[in-house]
């Protein structure tokens, strides 16, 4: 294969979606994994793979098959991510365990069985974390954690990882506009009837008066992905969140 291969999880959501589509216009090959069912329409995924991406079978049969297929993969986005939007003390060990596999362990699992196809030609490893690993709010902790986590192992991948010239590093998306998001607008956060309020009200809180768009996440893992444009990083965090995190929360 001429192509440049890339694999994203969590493909079929806003962000993943985005990416997807934006590496199809730069002719790359695209490879997704999203435990979602692919409509007929979603014509930028040249290859889906339907599983769990906590899943250690499914990691090896997309290696697997991707190995007899594609025979390298060039860039790693691990996108995928479930929320639970509750306290800390109300969030059962089965919810608990459930973030952790799609938002932590399932990067653990790609590395390990993608490393094969990606140790020969080098690469890169886009990690999909969030603002939420550095600052945080109530009734998210278990996805704060994952994020964390997240950061953690990017530093840790780009350490053990450098040998082979395969680059790690991590986008920190703040609040875009997807389906996730509108999910999480029932946290207490904010005041207002209808999502569209609730989400401009978030918006206004930001530095840049609204909330982000998939695509400019997609932007963000794109400039990472690419070696062409970001050689000589690895071992670091992008935040990409409309100003959030620059104001005090005194101000």
């Amino acid at each position: 294969m001429t192509k440049l291969v890339v694999l994203i999880t969590g493909v079929l959501g806003g962000i993943g979606m985005a990416t997807a589509e934006l590496f199809h216009r730069e002719g790359w090959y695209v490879v997704g994994v999203d435990q979602g069912n692919m409509s007929d329409s979603a014509v930028e995924i040249d290859r889906f793979f339907q599983a769990d991406v906590a899943d250690v079978s499914a990691w090896e049969e997309i290696a697997h098959k991707l190995t007899g297929e594609a025979a390298r993969v060039d860039a790693l986005v691990n996108n995928a991510a479930i929320q639970v939007c509750k306290p800390l003390v109300e969030t059962t060990p089965q919810e608990w365990d459930g973030v952790m596999g799609v938002n932590l362990r399932s990067v653990y699992l790609a590395v390990r069985y993608l490393y094969p196809l990606m140790r020969g030609g080098g690469g890169a490893v886009v990690n999909v974390s969030s603002v939420h690993a550095v600052a945080t709010s109530a009734n998210i902790a278990a996805y704060a954690a994952s994020k964390g986590g997240m950061l953690a192992l990017t530093r840790a991948l780009a350490i053990e990882l450098a040998r082979d010239k395969i680059r790690v590093n991590a986008v920190l998306p703040g609040a875009v506009e997807t389906n996730m998001l509108y999910a999480g607008l029932s946290r207490g956060h904010l005041q207002g009837e209808g999502v569209a309020e609730l989400v401009e009200q978030l918006g206004s809180k930001h530095v840049m008066g609204r909330v982000g768009q998939p695509g400019e996440i997609a932007e963000a893992i794109y400039f990472l992905a690419d070696g062409g444009r970001s050689a000589f990083m690895t071992g670091q965090s992008l935040v990409v969140d409309g100003g959030a995190t620059a104001r005090l929360s005194t101000e």
